[in-house]
């Protein structure tokens, strides 16, 4: 297992591929990034419930998790490689000091994190191509700067290819959810690890963001890996 990420259950051909690259807020014990560790549990360190509901998804036959194994603070890898908020110096108003590193830190940190995360990533989707993969990211209620609430339940982000996009929220919005038609901001704003290894090869793929509130604890974990699973699997055979 690599440090940089985990698979949870087993990719298949024609499966379903959970990709989260906020799952995790582990630290490396030698990496010390100069923060109170309580923000680790916060927003800046870590999509809150969506490791725990890729794992759960991940029990089913044919659903296979791809998870980053270090907190985004450590290294961002839905990021460029060379874009400011890779290694984040400040994150949402809090300075990250131990992440002020000289070029050389710098380039190691992205080729220990970064680059065996995307290497892996691109090696599984060559080996066992799924039908659709899932880019799973949560946000939260509100955010710090603003008291603004966001109302949306789900959102639905997509770059180019809105394909599944298409198909999925008007899925969601029959079970009585709120879905973010490009909430709460927009896939062609940020999508990297999508448009890698998903745009980019004409992979299909469906970006879901869940609001945290929604999978913050076991029985909503619970409630979307089902609603996520079933919803995935449609989306598939209707792209077919």
């Amino acid at each position: 297992m690599n440090e940089a990420y985990r698979i949870v259950g087993t990719p298949r051909f024609g499966g379903i591929l959970v990709v989260s690259d906020h799952a995790s807020n582990a630290v490396p014990a030698d990496i010390d990034l100069g923060i109170d560790p309580a923000l680790l549990e916060q927003h800046i360190g870590v999509d809150i419930g969506v490791g725990a509901v890729g794992a759960l998804m991940a029990q089913r036959p044919g659903v296979a998790a791809f998870q980053a194994g270090v907190s985004r603070l450590v290294c961002d890898v839905n990021r460029e490689p060379h874009a400011p908020a890779v290694i984040p110096i400040a994150s949402d108003g809090h300075a990250i000091p131990g992440n002020a590193l000289d070029h050389a830190a710098h380039e190691a940190r992205l080729a220990r994190f970064h680059g065996p995360y995307h290497a892996a990533l691109a090696d599984l989707l060559d080996r066992a191509p799924p039908a659709l993969i899932l880019s799973l990211h949560s946000f939260t209620p509100r955010l710090a700067a603003s008291d603004e609430p966001r109302p949306w339940h789900v959102g639905v982000l997509y770059n180019e290819d809105d394909r599944a996009a298409r198909i999925a929220i008007p899925l969601l919005a029959a079970q009585g959810l709120i879905v973010g038609d490009q909430q709460p901001y927009s896939g062609k704003l940020l999508n990297y690890t999508m448009n890698r290894h998903a745009e980019a090869d004409g992979r299909p793929y469906l970006g879901i963001e869940v609001r945290q509130d929604q999978i913050g604890d076991a029985a909503g974990q619970t409630v979307w890996a089902e609603r996520l699973a079933a919803l995935c699997n449609d989306v598939a055979m209707r792209l077919e």
